[in-house]
């Protein structure tokens, strides 16, 4: 197969959403696909969007989208309860998939909406797009290469700042409603990519633990219990039984974004990011054994689709064009569905080693 292939964008409000941030401008940037068609929830959201964006077909209705003959790909940038019925609707209709993270609200969804895509041959993609980061490609490639020696000790922690306060009852219950948790999303991102440039995780003990126990609604003073986990530490090992730990947090003031610090017998690397790596630029700080740490640059080359622009676009196009490229030769690409239900297996793991005070073997 060689053309541009058409696809269709579920979640893109004119008004402000991740699709409008991340997922069209990656798509319009793009050279082998082409943003088609949108679709919202309502009649109205969806005309101011497709006048936004200049997309002239716009639906309000999943089924409709999903029944369009010439859409090859659906895209599935909505908040996290609707994933499973835009996911199954698009995959029952014959067509490739990308979903944001994570691909369901809870393990079973997951689970059902992977078998089914695998029934179905799709080529499928998850939102987990820092696995296309070329700095990430670069740890990797060092690490089979050798460049760090024997890695003995790996340390990543991620901040972010937290607020007692939510402006209404409503925003409350709508954050709530979303599933949308430091653990299921920042814990799945970055716990993702120390698993994807390390080969996997084999072992982990896991605490979650609630440090803000109450917040102050703005609008009417009201204190709410809060019970979401705001404190998750983890430690265990790596393929190549490495040890690891991992610390992330949401806190008051002065965080310090994503750090990935490296460390082996030749070599070693510190990695950091202002924000979450797969939006924010990563800087590489390295050097080989007692040589003071100097910036690294990722070899060029090593990352594909290198002109689209930085920010939330860069590695959302990036997972999009591999995924294009993967249904032309007819490839496997990744991150796919079954990775994203071993990342969802591996949070519930965790959550589990929480609950028995233990350490869990992954198998």
């Amino acid at each position: 197969m060689d053309r541009t292939l058409k696809i269709g964008l579920v979640g893109a409000s004119a008004n402000g959403s991740w699709g409008s941030v991340a997922h069209i401008p990656a798509l319009k940037a793009l050279k082998n696909v082409e943003l088609s068609a949108l679709c919202t929830s309502r009649p109205e959201s969806a005309k101011a969007a497709s006048e936004a964006f200049k997309v002239e077909r716009a639906y309000f209705d999943i089924n409709e989208l999903v029944n369009q003959p010439d859409i090859d790909i659906v895209s599935a940038a909505v908040k996290i309860p609707n994933h499973y019925e835009v996911v199954k609707a698009a995959l029952e209709a014959g067509k490739h998939v990308y979903c944001e993270w994570p691909l369901g609200a809870n393990l079973q969804e997951t689970e059902e909406l992977t078998k089914l895509a695998n029934e179905k041959g799709l080529v499928t993609a998850i939102g987990l797009q820092g696995y296309q980061a070329p700095e990430f490609l670069y740890l990797k490639k060092l690490i089979g290469e050798g460049w760090f020696g024997q890695v003995v000790s790996v340390k990543m922690t991620m901040q972010i700042k937290a607020s007692s306060e939510r402006t209404s009852k409503q925003a409350w219950e709508e954050e709530k409603h979303r599933k949308a948790t430091l653990f299921s999303i920042v814990g799945g991102h970055t716990l993702f990519y120390l698993a994807h440039i390390f080969g996997g995780i084999s072992e982990v003990a896991g605490q979650l633990t609630t440090q803000i126990k109450e917040l102050t609604i703005k609008d009417s003073g009201e204190k709410v219990k809060n019970d979401v986990p705001d404190q998750i530490s983890i430690q265990g090992l790596l393929t190549g039984e490495i040890p690891f730990v991992s610390q992330i947090s949401a806190v008051p003031h002065h965080s310090n974004g994503w750090q990935l610090e490296i460390f082996g017998t030749e070599g070693t690397i510190k990695a950091s990011s202002k924000m979450l790596p797969q939006i924010t630029p990563i800087k590489l700080l390295g050097a080989k054994g007692h040589n003071e740490l100097t910036n690294m640059e990722v070899p060029i080359g090593l990352g594909k689709f290198n002109y689209l622009p930085e920010g939330p676009a860069g590695n959302v196009g990036r997972n999009y064009g591999r995924m294009a490229e993967a249904i032309g030769k007819g490839s496997e690409f990744h991150p796919n569905f079954d990775d994203a239900l071993k990342m969802h297996k591996l949070l519930v793991t965790i959550e589990q080693s929480n609950e028995l005070k233990k350490t869990i073997i992954i198998k």
